[in-house]
């Protein structure tokens, strides 16, 4: 049996540590801070995040030791926020990521680099392609911690991968399939989270349900036109890995880029916005990372360039979304 570890100390990691717990015996578990791992040990739940969520700690190999956790595991999850991806593998090298997998649930793309976290394995670790998978929704932490049904897609161009990763997290309240599409998985997750930052803005402004409804609608149809022009394949847009994890993010309570979007169109500072929320709003680096690489695909993206003039130059949403209105079909 391969050997899992998890990467990461927030929700989505310890969501993702509870789910493995069903099916395995052993879960190697890196969290950045040791007192956090101590904190685990004793009293067997994260005092951070998911709190009502405990652990049998005996399944639980703890280590704030990134190398070590890298060496004793076969199969990495990472689940670190994207913008601190580069800083958490500081000192990591090509050959501790020999032969190992490497599945992405951070659903975003690594800043400067402007590449999808598959990409950046495979650049930077020399990873190949198939020891490559993402792991998408719909599906929020939240959920899991009160393990009401959801479901998750786990892709990698090897099958056999990633049928083995939805075994290892399919259980009574999470259902798995697999897919072979992870570009088009990955850049979706991404793009979700930019147009849950619009939905926010736009219910922060007063718009109701029905302009939601219009909104995520050509939503997906942008999400349609980007992943096609950058992974030309067969997929069906309306599955649950693309519409569905958008649907999610776009009108869940829980959605912190929805709720981040929320307090933007209230009036708050980007910087205000993130310091009152303490967790990581992926989609707020995301706009930026694809505003940038479609200045080499100029693919029509009305609203995640809306998103990117509020957010980064500082365009007064209520203008910027009236703007918007107005190209939206």
């Amino acid at each position: 049996m391969k050997k899992i570890a998890v990467i990461g100390g927030g929700s989505w990691a310890t969501a993702l540590v509870k789910m493995l717990c069903n099916n395995v015996s052993e879960v190697h578990w890196w969290i950045r801070h040791q007192e956090t791992v101590e904190y685990i040990r004793k009293y067997k739940h994260n005092p951070n995040y998911l709190t009502s969520v405990e652990f049998d700690t005996q399944k639980l190999n703890l280590n704030y030791n990134l190398k070590q956790v890298i060496q004793a595991a076969d199969v990495l999850i990472m689940a670190v926020p994207s913008a601190f991806l580069k800083d958490a593998l500081s000192g990591i090298t090509i050959d501790d990521f020999k032969n190992k997998q490497v599945f992405s649930a951070i659903k975003g793309i690594v800043p400067e680099k402007n590449l999808i976290v598959g990409e950046f394995f495979n650049t930077e670790y020399q990873l190949p392609m198939e020891n490559i998978g993402v792991i998408t929704g719909p599906c929020h932490a939240e959920e899991v911690a009160m393990e009401k049904l959801s479901y998750l897609t786990i892709a990698s161009q090897s099958i056999e991968n990633a049928s083995f990763v939805a075994s290892q997290l399919n259980c009574r309240y999470i259902n798995t399939t697999v897919s072979d599409d992870i570009y088009g998985t990955e850049y979706s997750a991404v793009l979700k989270n930019v147009f849950a930052i619009a939905s926010g803005i736009c219910h922060g402004l007063g718009y109701g349900d029905n302009f939601q409804a219009v909104l995520i609608s050509n939503g997906i149809q942008e999400i349609k036109r980007f992943v096609d022009t950058v992974h030309p394949i067969t997929r069906d847009i309306n599955s649950s890995a693309y519409l569905g994890d958008l649907l999610v993010t776009a009108y869940s309570q829980f959605s912190r880029n929805r709720t981040f979007g929320g307090m933007i169109g209230k009036g708050y500072s980007v910087k205000s916005a993130q310091l009152e929320m303490n967790m990581i709003a992926e989609g707020y680096y995301g706009t930026k990372c694809v505003h940038e690489l479609n200045k080499h695909y100029q693919v029509d993206m009305p609203i995640t360039t809306a998103v990117y003039h509020i957010l980064y130059e500082k365009i007064s949403p209520l203008i910027e979304m009236k703007l918007l209105t107005d190209k939206l079909s």
